[in-house]
């Protein structure tokens, strides 16, 4: 295949992206490490099986987002490392049919990884494997567009916090427990914070196709206050389950990830949009949550 073909490819599965796939899996991984030995070829399928799920997701999406003028509306001066969409069809790397055939295989893909799964090692994570290709795929297209009717954001919070980290939680132990869950919701939290914060640079051009995300409905300025809301409920959610619940106080150095979130917030305030003022406070958003889930997981695992 061409390189042009190769480079598309890389823009869909964006490393970037896919860490926040990755944190659920290590804070998930850890906390499961704390009570049993890990099963590390599950462990290999699970991360195997939800970064199928990313880039598909980001495939299809990408074909949603062209068709609705999304993307064609992003202005060069609105373009950031993280938000702006892949640009896979616009910039010309890959046509429709290589793109939805991308979505396609690797849908396909997670449904087997996932069955597999199933068959081998535990029939419950069904229920959590078709919940998550399901808003994968109905994030951006089906008749249901979640990102569309501000929808997005609470599928993000669910996907990448309670189903990703419960669920390779589930496939290690066979369990959930309830610090488990709570600790998940704020790190869903935290990651729905940074969808929200790249939703900023795209916000004249997502009001122009009808791409009407929570940001859109609220505004700049109220959305920059609701950013705040959102990374501080994450952050004492974990803190409070760290005190409350027994043996969790490790969780507290998930902690650390407060400092970039807090730089995120002061810098999305006084800069709603100016793109390029906004990249630094979008890399902290992410470095953000990536700290809290290494220093939960991390925590949970050694004190």
């Amino acid at each position: 295949m061409t390189t042009t073909f190769w480079r598309g490819f890389w823009r869909l599965a964006d490393p970037k992206i896919s860490l926040a796939s990755f944190a659920g899996i290590f804070l998930g991984a850890c906390m499961a490490a704390a009570e049993h030995d890990l099963a590390w070829g599950w462990l290999a399928l699970t991360v195997l099986g939800v970064f199928c799920v990313e880039v598909a997701k980001n495939a299809s999406g990408e074909v949603v987002d062209f068709d609705s003028g999304t993307d064609l509306a992003i202005a060069d001066s609105e373009r950031s490392p993280f938000s702006g969409g892949k640009r896979v069809l616009v910039d010309s790397l890959l046509t429709r049919s290589q793109t939805w055939a991308i979505a396609a295989v690797f849908f396909l893909a997670a449904i087997m990884i996932g069955l597999v799964i199933v068959t081998f090692r535990d029939s419950r994570v069904l229920a959590l494997g078709a919940l998550g290709v399901g808003l994968a795929w109905y994030y951006h297209g089906g008749i249901i567009r979640l990102s569309y009717r501000g929808l997005g954001e609470l599928a993000v919070a669910l996907a990448y916090g309670p189903l990703v980290v419960c669920g390779t939680y589930l496939v290690q132990t066979g369990s959930v427990t309830a610090a488990l869950l709570h600790t998940s919701m704020a790190l869903g939290l935290l990651v729905a914070a940074f969808l929200w914060i790249n939703e900023f640079p795209d916000y004249r051009a997502d009001r122009q196709a009808g791409k009407n995300n929570l940001v859109v409905r609220l505004g700049l300025q109220k959305a920059a206050l609701c950013y705040v809301i959102i990374i501080a409920t994450g952050y004492i959610l974990l803190a409070l389950t760290a005190i409350n619940f027994r043996g969790a106080q490790g969780l507290l150095w998930g902690l650390a990830g407060a400092l970039p979130a807090a730089f995120s917030a002061w810098r999305l305030l006084n800069n709603t949009d100016v793109t390029t003022a906004l990249i630094p406070a979008q890399a902290a958003s992410l470095a953000s949550f990536v700290l809290m889930a290494c220093g939960a997981g991390l925590g949970y695992l050694l004190v």
